[in-house]
């Protein structure tokens, strides 16, 4: 998202002209920002309100609909991922009693954050660019003339990569295509589970195209976005503009695609879009979290063409590349951690990089906040959490057959369209103990239950509890399933 090289994408509500700032906003929003510091200085005291809270700012927009959101826009990258794991939650419990109905977002509003939000005009001639009336009016009638960039993140450069055998040909390969003017595989896939290193990656490639090439036009944005974006184009009868847009660009860039599984109209749009850029020698790099093949209702033709170029995966670090990236972690920090403690987390945290940096985070912070040493027993004492839960990690896919196996029903009744109540209320207990026993994000929940809302996962939530509160047979069922999953 930051040159005249990248096509806007996922981060633009930086740039809604509807912001806190804007005067056609009415007194509401101006006051919510202010009197949820208030509320935030109130419940986590002066210390960590001075320390944390005030250094941000907040940006309260109105969405589609009227629903006003929040944007916390945040100094630091550090600051961002402090605040979100430990104030996140009660943020968003304040936004909501306030009355904002819409979404809490972080921004992280570094140089390199600010320039990435920078509109470019890629023409001879310079054209000045209208703050859109509406969302509507966001999409460019004339593509050739607003260039506009994704969300990067600057952490994400090859040079904050770390290298180990079970990412390898993941790295050679994405270095190869950035490097390249000429695409040597084409697609180039990516896939793994998450935090194994997929989205890190795709941001690599594109700033090192935007530092080698930045005459190439570039588009890097989520599979959601892209669906997003071609459904609006639908809706306000412009899909020329949409064709154009993505068929004229030198390098597409789609990361999780798997979530256009089952969208059927999304799929064929991109499919062509695929074909349109290849036969034209344009690259075109998507990751996923699983294989070509092994793509959940994704249509044949399409999994075989994403299987056409190379297809590289990620595995989970192995103990050698665990050691690596908390010692690569830990001198971008300027901690000095003793390798008894980088040796206790590269064996203790194996599920993936994500929450292995994110430990580190805790720790470092603890340390430098309070004052302390950081040693092994400190680094057990902070990590308590985490570490019980890496002892017995509950998955959704887990969840779902135990309760499958509960109520006699299928496991794919868990996806499907199905709405009878033998097999709707499984369904929801199954969403319920998702929410309950794993850390997945609502949409996260929603998408593993057949690509379903988040707002299909809070009325599920929502309804077990209710029926909890007061048919004690139903409750009893409920508490059996979690020790069940729990033992």
């Amino acid at each position: 998202m930051t040159s005249k090289s990248i096509i806007q994408s996922d981060s633009d509500d930086i740039q809604n002209p509807e912001m806190i700032d804007s005067p056609s906003l009415n007194e509401k929003p101006i006051s919510l920002w202010g009197d949820l510091r208030e509320k935030l200085r109130d419940r986590l005291g002066e210390t960590v309100y001075r320390r944390w809270i005030e250094p941000v700012e907040g940006k309260v927009s109105k969405e589609e609909g009227g629903q006003l959101s929040l944007s916390i826009i945040v100094p630091t990258p550090f600051m961002c991922d402090w605040i979100k794991a430990h104030y996140g939650d009660v943020i968003r419990m304040f936004w909501h009693k306030l009355g904002g109905q819409g979404d809490v977002g972080f921004v992280i509003d570094s140089p390199l954050a600010r320039a990435a939000r920078t509109v470019v005009v890629q023409q001879k001639t310079p054209v000045p660019v209208a703050a859109p009336k509406d969302e509507a009016e966001a999409f460019p009638a004339n593509v050739n003339a607003n260039i506009f960039e994704a969300a990067l993140d600057p952490r994400f450069t090859f040079d904050n990569f770390v290298v180990g055998k079970t990412n390898e040909l993941a790295y050679a390969a994405a270095r190869r295509v950035a490097d390249t003017e000429t695409p040597t595989f084409n697609p180039l896939f990516l896939y793994g589970k998450s935090g194994l290193g997929k989205t890190h990656l795709m941001h690599a490639i594109a700033w090192q195209i935007r530092q080698n090439f930045p005459h190439r036009r570039v588009i890097y944005m989520s599979a959601e976005r892209f669906m997003y974006q071609f459904v609006r184009a639908l809706r306000y009868k412009d899909t020329v503009s949409f064709k154009e847009q993505f068929r004229s660009v030198d390098v597409l860039m789609i990361d999780d695609v798997q979530f256009i599984g089952g969208k059927d109209t999304t799929q064929e749009e991109f499919f062509h879009t695929f074909n349109a850029l290849v036969d034209r020698n344009r690259q075109v790099i998507v990751s996923a979290d699983k294989s070509p093949q092994d793509l959940d209702r994704v249509e044949e033709r399409l999994r075989s063409r994403l299987g056409w170029g190379l297809v590289a995966d990620l595995h989970p670090a192995n103990y050698e590349l665990r050691l690596g990236i908390l010692q690569a972690k830990a001198a971008k920090l300027g901690c000095v951690v003793p390798d008894k403690v980088i040796e206790f987390l590269g064996h203790k945290i194996t599920s993936n990089v994500r929450e292995l940096e994110g430990a580190l985070n805790r720790i470092v912070a603890h340390a430098q906040l309070v004052g302390r040493t950081i040693s092994l027993e400190m680094t057990q004492e902070v990590l308590t959490d985490v570490l019980r839960s890496t002892e017995r990690r509950i998955t959704i896919d887990e969840i779902q057959k135990k309760v499958a196996e509960h109520y006699n029903i299928r496991v794919a009744d868990m996806h499907s369209a199905r709405r009878s109540r033998a097999v709707a209320r499984p369904r929801q207990v199954a969403m319920y103990l998702a929410k309950q026993l794993t850390p997945r994000s609502l949409p996260e929940i929603g998408r593993k239950f057949g690509g379903r809302d988040h707002t299909t996962v809070i009325h599920a939530v929502r309804k077990i509890e209710e029926l909890a509160s007061y048919d004690t047979n139903f409750r009893e069922d409920v508490d059996l399933l979690r020790r069940l999953l729990q033992g």
